[in-house]
């Protein structure tokens, strides 16, 4: 926005109107009328739009993980980033927020107040029906929720896939957010298969290979042997515990990798 007007406590800028404040505690060094300025605009307590340059954590449309920091019987405000809490009404909470808890939620105008507020409640929001995607492109992704064969993600706001456990090749967490690609669109539904990266690498591995890639991206250790448990081996690897064990115990034979107390090590050869 462009700079109109300057006031001892600020600089107003240009909105067609009488001008929205840009407070002086915000105001980039040197700055001057007919100067361009990026901002984010909000309501005050005062129910005034008002102009920051602080970088919130989200904007309008957008799909974030954000703190609870407050709970009231209306409902509960998240740390947006900014000087001024996001607020969820309890109507848009799933199972009720606690202070300190992460919530992924998206943000939204409020109808009837005109404010900026979030909700819990995505899916709605979200549907396969008219696909703005096709095969191979590469989009980016939010982490959902976890299902029995992988993770739900959201794809670009608008649509939902999934990522499979054997395309997952590192921890990863709800409200995560990465680039991935449009796997395949199944005819059935428009189900969409995810995978993580850009298409064009070479995604086929069998365990084995997997297993030497993990340890040469991590400095030749793995905090995983048998005695881990059946989900942080799936989680992380892929693959089942019987599975893992088979993979190391031939890797062992090789020579290709060492049992250590709390973990495998490959080895120096």
């Amino acid at each position: 926005m462009k700079v109109i007007r300057m006031v001892d406590f600020g600089v107003y800028l240009d909105d067609g109107k009488e001008g929205i404040l840009l407070p002086k505690r915000f105001m980039p060094e040197g700055i001057k009328i007919e100067d361009e300025v990026e901002v984010f605009l909000y309501h005050d307590g005062d129910e005034r739009l008002i102009a920051t340059t602080q970088k919130p954590l989200g904007i309008v449309g957008d799909i974030v993980k954000l703190r609870a920091v407050n709970i009231t019987p209306q409902g509960a405000f998240l740390d947006l980033g900014l000087m001024k809490d996001i607020f969820v009404p309890k109507s848009k909470q799933l199972m009720g927020m606690r202070s300190g808890g992460d919530y992924l939620v998206q943000i939204y105008i409020d109808e009837q107040t005109g404010r900026i507020a979030a909700t819990e409640k995505i899916e709605f929001g979200l549907s396969n029906r008219e696909l703005t995607v096709k095969e191979l492109e590469v989009v980016d992704l939010t982490v959902y929720r976890r299902t029995d064969i992988g993770y739900v993600c959201i794809i670009n706001n608008k649509h939902t896939g999934v990522l499979h456990f054997n395309e997952i090749y590192r921890n990863i967490m709800v409200g995560d957010k990465f680039k991935g690609f449009i796997k395949k669109i199944s005819t059935d539904e428009n189900k969409i298969d995810l995978a993580a990266g850009k298409p064009g690498y070479t995604r086929v591995e069998d365990e084995t290979t997997k297993v030497l890639r993990l340890l040469s991206e991590n400095n030749g250790y793995l905090p995983y042997n048998d005695k881990s448990s059946p989900d942080e081996i799936y989680d992380y690897f892929g693959m089942s515990k019987k599975t893992f064990k088979m993979t190391t115990g031939n890797l062992y034979k090789q020579r290709k990798i060492s049992f250590e107390k709390t973990g495998i090590k490959l080895t120096e050869s």
